[in-house]
């Protein structure tokens, strides 16, 4: 590692860092000298990932954080900022539980997605924005999904909570632009993680995923990673509360069709919308 790399002398925050999109966002910012912190809720990971990315003389340090707990989080973020000052944030850590037609759902695995996703976010944004303000300004990447502006039935919970997120990136970039903090989002599409490992693999809902890309292919890690050094870096400096699809063009045109998978579930009419008959 050099002292010409862009981010030297800088820390930064990958929330969700021991595996998939957070792995590779933290790989890519300590490429370029951030000494980063990657947190998540198992040791074992956090600890693989970071010696994994710990070559060549990349700094990565780790921490058990879960991103819905207040307290953890706040621990998380002076954890990252101690170093050096803290400049770039990606808030990868993300999930559901929720899935299924409306009339379905269940309402505790909707609540907890909610509280993962939409206040997972905010409670990142809260502890890191706050720091990195009174620092003299960075940069916060909230990773989202095309789940938030495309609709993908039977999803639950999950795409509302996308949606949140991309609003408080807009809400958040407006109110902090002035204390010297960018706040900017990235809407993935299908990319190839062990999360997705099954939907990525041949068959009927791939096909369809793809159909719906221009690019026509799964996306990888270090797609989003690309992106997200980007945001977080010097590059965009005049660039804030933007909300970026890195999906093979996939937003363009519809949602996936999962019906393969959840009609042996829930069964045909349930997908369609109509209730099972009352016993």
């Amino acid at each position: 590692m050099t002292t010409s790399a862009p981010l030297a002398g800088t820390a930064a925050l990958v929330t969700g860092g021991g595996s998939g999109i957070g792995l590779a966002c933290a790989r890519r910012l300590a490429a370029d000298g951030a000494t980063v912190t990657i947190c998540g809720r198992t040791e074992e990971r956090l600890a693989r990932a970071a010696k994994a990315i710990s070559v060549d003389g990349a700094e990565v340090r780790h921490i058990v954080a879960d991103v819905t707990d207040e307290e953890q989080v706040a621990a998380a973020v002076a954890f990252a900022a101690d170093p050096a000052p803290l400049r770039a944030v990606v808030h990868s850590a993300g999930g559901s539980t929720s899935i299924g037609p409306i009339g379905s759902l269940d309402t505790a695995a909707w609540r907890a997605t909610l509280e993962l996703n939409a206040t997972g976010t905010m409670l990142t944004l809260k502890h890191a924005a706050t720091r990195m303000a009174r620092g003299g300004g960075g940069a916060f990447v909230a990773i989202s999904s095309v789940a938030s502006s495309n609709t993908h039935r039977w999803f639950g919970a999950y795409g509302v909570s996308k949606a949140a997120v991309d609003h408080l990136v807009a809400l958040a970039a407006d109110e902090l632009g002035t204390a010297g903090v960018r706040v900017n989002g990235i809407r993935p599409g299908l990319v190839r993680t062990e999360l997705v490992a099954g939907i990525a693999e041949p068959g009927p809902i791939l096909d369809d995923y793809l159909a719906c890309m221009p690019l026509g292919r799964v996306g990888e890690p270090e797609d989003i990673a690309e992106a997200a050094r980007f945001l977080a870096g010097p590059e965009s400096s005049w660039v804030t509360g933007q909300v970026i699809n890195v999906d093979g063009g996939h937003h363009l045109r519809r949602g996936p069709d999962y019906r393969a998978m959840f009609e042996p579930m829930f069964g045909a009419a349930a997908l369609d919308g109509v209730p099972a008959p009352e016993e």
